[in-house]
């Protein structure tokens, strides 16, 4: 786990919530506006001076709004201290009102020289030495809605093409902080420094890009702040490993195997197997009692020669495979129905069996993969509708989720808070939409929640990171964590293990199968 990320803490919010929040801090807590902005900015140059302490030249491209205003106090707070910090005003600075213009004018007062903002500007030759010149980004802030365009944009690639690093004040500029995209151009950030609310963009698709290092500051305001009546409810709460681990209750002296499922894997069509077995070890480590696959009968001695504690059956069996499948179904506490599983007749065949087993016995499913795409398929077909359940976890990447929305990947990646949000409507039970911050979705209409787990790395962009995740959840739900608890917990193992084994060996060539040993660790944390 990353102790940055740590450090952050778990409520996120949107932009308005967070102009909310700031409304509350000046008018109900009578705290003067100006004073905030000067937490603001020390937070920022305190911040700055403790990752390049080297630094002796500032170059701070500010704005018209309050975004700028934190970057003219933090020019008069590095000159008070003796560095050489210039302003570069982006915009039309006869605009500046307000605390923006008390701050302009503290500047001026500490004798900061000031630069209006030319496309043809050179900086980083000369007077300017790499590793002791910082780039500090103060242009737009939070309340960014349309593209970047005009001189902001101009300023923005200059800032990107300078060979110095960059701190962005509050959010990098061109970032939506609502979704994490960026909004036509954004500045790539070496560090950010945020205050009073996390915005949710910053910790999911191009926000984890462009956003670096992350500090946060409260600015001294009071509790009451975030948790008196009119205070906005967060848009999405952070989870991590360190929080998940409490869930995961030691096991009794007494217990069986009986006590901890059945996970039972549908999956690994002809070419396909090894996902099948990547998610039945994935249930196994995870704790399940027993694990069983379902799967081509050609995959059955392999299977057994990888993980010989496995049961398989395979389809194509002389005997009744039928019904020794059949058999094996009435027994899961779980099913996991998707990995290798691909798009045949014989795929269609076993999603039937785990839906018509879910209906008659409420067995919770697992669906991944070609299980997702199958539903998709199957929702507009007159002969075989799938509608809405409850008693499932779905886990979509966002290929699989605009299947299921009807919809252009584009679309889903555009704003994945509102797509995660979609689908747990369209198809009920608990739902993740992975990728960088994964989220996922979950409770009643009225009290539906979004958690972004913040673990995880590059390096889980390689094949098979699925199916040990859809194994991991289901071998989870077999214990009876419940859908919720079991998908959360298994999306912050899954992160963990792959930042633990990317400590050992580095992002790249990091197979799914060296998460499994961290996960069995994971899943057993000391007390």
């Amino acid at each position: 786990m990353s102790s940055q990320l740590d450090r952050l803490p778990r409520a996120l919010y949107q932009a308005a919530q967070v102009r909310e929040l700031d409304r509350i801090a000046i008018e109900d807590c009578r705290i003067e506006g100006f004073a905030l902005m000067r937490r603001a900015a020390a937070l920022a140059f305190a911040a700055l001076l403790e990752k390049w302490p080297q630094t002796r030249h500032l170059l701070i491209f500010v704005g018209t709004g309050n975004n700028g205003g934190d970057g003219y106090l933090l020019a008069g707070l590095a000159k008070e201290q003796g560095l050489n910090p210039e302003l570069i005003q982006v915009g039309d600075h006869r605009r500046l009102r307000g605390d923006a213009l008390r701050a302009s004018e503290f500047a001026a007062r500490k004798k900061v020289h000031a630069t209006p903002f030319q496309r043809e500007l050179l900086l980083g030759t000369g007077r300017y030495p790499a590793g002791h010149t910082v780039v500090v980004d103060a242009l737009l802030g939070t309340g960014l809605d349309r593209s970047v365009s005009g001189d902001f944009e101009a300023a923005i690639n200059i800032i990107n093409d300078l060979p110095f690093p960059v701190l962005a004040i509050d959010i990098p500029s061109g970032l939506s902080s609502d979704t994490g995209n960026i909004l036509g151009v954004a500045v790539q950030a070496a560090l950010t420094t945020t205050f009073i609310g996390l915005k949710q963009g910053l910790l999911t698709a191009a926000g984890v890009n462009v956003s670096g290092a992350i500090v946060y500051g409260d600015l001294d305001v009071p509790e009451r702040v975030f948790s008196g009546s009119n205070s906005p409810s967060p848009a999405a709460q952070r989870i991590d490993m360190q929080q998940m681990s409490r869930l995961l209750a030691p096991r009794l002296r007494s217990a069986n195997k009986g006590h901890f499922g059945h996970t039972v894997i549908l999956g690994g069509d002809y070419g396909f197997g090894g996902a099948a077995l990547m998610a039945a070890a994935a249930a196994l480590r995870a704790g399940s009692g027993l694990v069983s696959v379902i799967t081509r009968s050609v995959n059955r001695s392999g299977f057994l020669a990888s993980q010989p504690e496995l049961m398989v059956v395979g389809t194509e069996d002389p005997e009744d495979s039928q019904g020794l499948a059949g058999a094996l179904l009435e027994k899961a506490s779980v099913i996991v129905v998707g990995p290798g599983l691909g798009r045949t007749e014989w795929s269609r065949e076993l999603l039937n069996m785990a839906l018509k087993v879910q209906e008659a016995r409420e067995v919770p499913l697992v669906v991944d993969a070609d299980g997702l795409n199958l539903l998709a398929l199957r929702r507009g077909s007159p002969e075989e509708p799938v509608t809405a359940r409850e008693n499932w976890i779905l886990t979509p990447h966002p290929g699989e989720a605009a299947r299921l929305l009807d919809c252009a990947t584009e679309e889903i990646n555009a704003d994945r808070f509102a797509a995660v949000r979609q689908l747990k409507e369209r198809w009920g039970g608990v739902v993740l939409l992975k990728g960088a911050g994964s989220l996922i979705c979950y409770g009643p209409a009225d009290r539906r929640q979004i958690d972004l787990c913040s673990e995880g790395n590059p390096g889980m962009a390689s094949g098979g990171m699925g199916d040990i995740l859809s194994g991991l959840a289901g071998g989870l739900v077999a214990q009876h964590y419940g859908l919720e608890n079991s998908l959360r917990i298994a999306v912050c193992v899954h992160g963990e293990a792959a930042d633990l084994a990317v400590q050992q060996a580095g992002q790249r060539g990091l197979a799914a199968t060296d998460l499994l040993p961290f996960i069995q660790k994971l899943v057993n944390p000391a007390r």
